[in-house]
This record gives structure tokens, C-alpha cells and sequence, in this order.
């Protein structure tokens, strides 16, 4: 019989398996790399890297995928196990508390396992330190006794590929991330790649969507494939209400005006973002944590989700002293630039 912390522990993981492929987004994963659409480049190398792990019967080197929340780094992660056949294990940093929490799963694990930790830059030190010798020898140190009898027995695992994912690369130490010998990072998606996801999707859906209205929907999707598939699903509820079985352009417009997402894809929280700096701040600079606080969002996610896009959009332009609001910020939310504001950062506009 298992113990308290045991049980505890596996509810853990069967929570988080739980949140990351029981959710609406399920049915739309791929589950082999040639419907996996996009980041053609990582996919390429990753065929090879696969192929060639296949051929000498060895399990894959260990990978890390970079890049913002989205873009499809979990379900990377599933194909691989796919592709290679093996099994396939998940968790994130945060559900692993203590030691024996990465040693129970380790210990468990079938040769060539596929095991995805999501936020590894997350991991806590004493973990962090129990991975490099299990990512590279295959064991695990454990102590055994207290004090002066105290000693360390290392246990074999089974060898296995760790695949790790993060938002934030430089936050994952050095000694772990120069144990990792595939190092892809995702870019976000082009309005045609988008499009390509969205045809796929609506055929899992059961619903048509013309190529303009799925166009239309890509240019509204903050390069993401995780916003494309959500905003898809509203546009077919819209398309059902209305008694339609197909997502028109004249449905896409209406919905999204409903959702309030605008012509550049920012949603209302983007905006209020913005109109914050400007507001609050004189347009910048102003630091992320006070921009966090003042707008009701946590740090983390202003940084990974909101950030990230509203940069690539020309938006939003970071500098040694704080977050600062660009021209085309204005000029898209309609505003007047102060005199004083160009004169003080004219290097920015």
C-alpha cells in the first residue's frame, strides 16, 4: 500500500496531466509530427534527431523547447514520445516539492521514457541538482541515514529523454541548460501558417470557415496557435446561434467586435495595458512590476503572455528604465502624442 505522501503525490500528477490534455484544446492536438503545423525548422531537425534515435535504438538526447505560452511546446513534446513509440510522462517544476518527488517518478520509469517537465525554469535548486546527474549518468544520489551516518547510494534509472519547456530561457540555470543537446526555439506563427491550423481545426470541429474569414481570424490571433483554436470555437458558436454552417467574414467581424479583439488582435486587457503606461505614466518608462500592480495582473503573465506580442506589434518597446509606449501605440488606440512626450523620447518614436 502506498503512503500518504505517495498518494499525494501521484493526485499531483494526475492533476496536472489533467489540466494539460483533458482541457477543449485536446481534440485539436496532433498526435504525429507531420500534422503538427508550423515552426518548420524545429519540426525538420526534430524528424532527423527522431529518425536517427529510432535507428540505434538509444533514447533521444535531451531537448528544450524555448518560446512564449501557445505555440505548441507541450504537444511537441507528446509527438516525440509518439514518433519514438515510448511512454510518455508529465509534470511541471511547481508540482515537483521535494527530492522524492522526481526520484519516485524517475525510479518508475520504462527505458527510453519520453518525461516533459512544463516551467523547468521553475525547478527548485536541490531538484535541479538531483536532474544533472540523472539527465547524464542515468542515476539518482540518494541519502541515506542522518548525521554523522549519514551516506549517499546512487539508484540506476532507466535511461530516458527529458524534455523540458520554458517561457523564460534565460531563467533556467547554466549547469542544466548546457545538459540539454537540442535547444529548438518556437517563433511566433505567420498569418498563413495560422490560417493552415484553423482549415485543420474547423474540419475536427465539424464546421467550415472560408479562407478570407480564416485569415481574418489568423490576423487577430496574436501569432499563437493555443488564441487561433480559441477564437475558432467562438466563431463557430456564433455560426451555430445564427443557424450557419459556415464562419464568414461578416460572422468574424461581428464576433469579434463582441469579443472585443480589434483589427490588430489586441484584447481589452492589451489595451488597458497601454492606456495604463499612458495614462498613469506619461507614456513610459515605467517598471514591470509597478505596470503589473497597476493594471491587476500578475507580473508573469504580463511578461510571458502580454508583453511578448505587444512588442512584436511595434507597440510597446522596453528600455533600461522601464516599458514605454512607441507612436504606433497612440496612433492605434487613437491618441494625441504630448509634445513633451516626443521631445523626451524622441529616439523611441
Amino acid at each position: 500500500m502506498k503512503d500518504s505522501s505517495e498518494q499525494d503525490f501521484s493526485s499531483i500528477i494526475r492533476a496536472d496531466l489533467n489540466d494539460k490534455f483533458d482541457d477543449a484544446d485536446n481534440s485539436l492536438r496532433p498526435q504525429l509530427l507531420k500534422d503538427f503545423l508550423g515552426q518548420s525548422s524545429v519540426k525538420a531537425n526534430l524528424s532527423t534527431f527522431i529518425e536517427a534515435a529510432k535507428m540505434r535504438n538509444e533514447p533521444l538526447d535531451h531537448l528544450l523547447l524555448i518560446g512564449p505560452p501557445g505555440l505548441g511546446k507541450t504537444t511537441l513534446a507528446a509527438i516525440t514520445a509518439h514518433e519514438l513509440g515510448v511512454d510518455f510522462k508529465v509534470t511541471s517544476a511547481p508540482a515537483l516539492d521535494k527530492p522524492k518527488d522526481l526520484a519516485g517518478i524517475l525510479s518508475t520509469i520504462t527505458p527510453r521514457t519520453v518525461f516533459f517537465i512544463d516551467e523547468i525554469h521553475r525547478l527548485k535548486p536541490a531538484i535541479e541538482e538531483m536532474l544533472y546527474i540523472a539527465m547524464e549518468d542515468y542515476e539518482l544520489d540518494w541519502i541515506i541515514g542522518q548525521g554523522a551516518a549519514a551516506r549517499t547510494v546512487r539508484i540506476p534509472v532507466a535511461p530516458f529523454t527529458l524534455v523540458g519547456a520554458t517561457t523564460k530561457a534565460g531563467s533556467v540555470s547554466s549547469p542544466l541548460r548546457s545538459r540539454f543537446g537540442i535547444i529548438p526555439r518556437f517563433e511566433f506563427y505567420t498569418h498563413e501558417e495560422l490560417a493552415a491550423i484553423i482549415k485543420r481545426s474547423a474540419g475536427i470541429l465539424g464546421i467550415n470557415v472560408n479562407d478570407d474569414a480564416a485569415l481574418l481570424i489568423a490576423s487577430c490571433a496574436r501569432g499563437t496557435p493555443r488564441v487561433v483554436n480559441r477564437i475558432l470555437r467562438r466563431m463557430r458558436d456564433f455560426a451555430q446561434v445564427e443557424s450557419k454552417d459556415t464562419i464568414t467574414v461578416e460572422i468574424v467581424r461581428a464576433g469579434l467586435e463582441k469579443l472585443e479583439i480589434d483589427s490588430m488582435g489586441l484584447e481589452k486587457y492589451d489595451r488597458e495595458i497601454l492606456l495604463s503606461i499612458i495614462n498613469n505614466f506619461g507614456g513610459g518608462p515605467v517598471g514591470a512590476e509597478t505596470l503589473a500592480i497597476s493594471v491587476g495582473e500578475n507580473i508573469d503573465t504580463l511578461e510571458d503572455y502580454y508583453e511578448p506580442y505587444l512588442i512584436q506589434c511595434g507597440l510597446l518597446a522596453r528600455t533600461p528604465r522601464g516599458r514605454t509606449v512607441t507612436a504606433k501605440a497612440y496612433e492605434h488606440l487613437g491618441l494625441e502624442i504630448k509634445k513633451s512626450l516626443t521631445e523626451s523620447q524622441g529616439s523611441l518614436f
